[in-house]
C-alpha cells in the first residue's frame, strides 16, 4: 500500500514522501492518526504542487541546518553523570542531556532529532546522530564524565 506522509515519520521517512507500507500499518495506524493519506492520483497532483511550492522554503530549511551542522563541527560535549566505582553511570545519558550541552554552547537543537547507537550507560566517549533535515544528518561526539 503505497501512503503520502503528512509528517516525518521516525524510520519510515520524511514529510511528502510516497513511502509502501504493510496495509495494515497504513489503514490502522497512519492514517488514522494523520501522519499519512492514501497516495491515490489527486492526492499525488496535491503533493507535487505543494512540493513545487515549497522548494523555495526547503532551500532556505537546508541552508540553516548545514550551517547548524557546520557551528556544531567537530565539537566535542562533556555530559556530567553520576558514576559508580565501576564506571556505570546511575541511569543512562539521553537525547535531552545532548540538547541541553547543545544549547549551552549556543546551538538549539531539538532532542526528537538525537539518536545514539547504543545506550549510554557507562563513562566514555561516544557519538550521537543529528538529523537536522533530510539531507543533512551530523555526528557530534560527547564524553560522559564524572561529576
Amino acid at each position: 500500500m503505497e501512503v503520502i506522509l503528512k509528517d516525518d515519520v521516525k524510520g519510515l521517512g520524511f514529510k511528502n514522501d510516497i513511502v509502501t507500507v504493510k496495509p495494515g500499518y497504513g489503514r490502522n495506524y497512519l492514517i488514522p492518526q494523520g501522519m499519512a493519506v492514501i497516495a491515490d492520483k489527486s492526492n499525488k497532483k496535491v503533493v507535487a504542487e505543494n512540493i513545487r511550492q515549497a522548494a523555495h522554503k526547503a532551500e532556505k530549511i537546508k541552508t540553516e541546518a548545514q550551517a547548524i551542522a557546520d557551528k556544531i563541527g567537530d565539537m566535542t560535549l562533556e555530559i556530567p553523570a553520576r558514576v559508580g566505582e565501576t564506571g556505570k553511570i546511575f541511569g543512562a545519558v539521553t537525547t535531552l542531556q545532548i540538547s541541553e550541552a547543545l544549547k549551552n554552547k549556543g546551538i538549539d537543537v531539538d532532542r526528537k532529532k538525537i539518536s545514539f547507537d547504543s545506550e549510554v550507560k557507562t563513562a566514555g566517549e561516544y557519538t550521537a546522530s543529528i538529523v537536522l533535515h533530510k539531507e543533512v544528518k551530523h555526528q557530534v561526539k560527547f564524553n560522559v564524565v564524572a561529576e
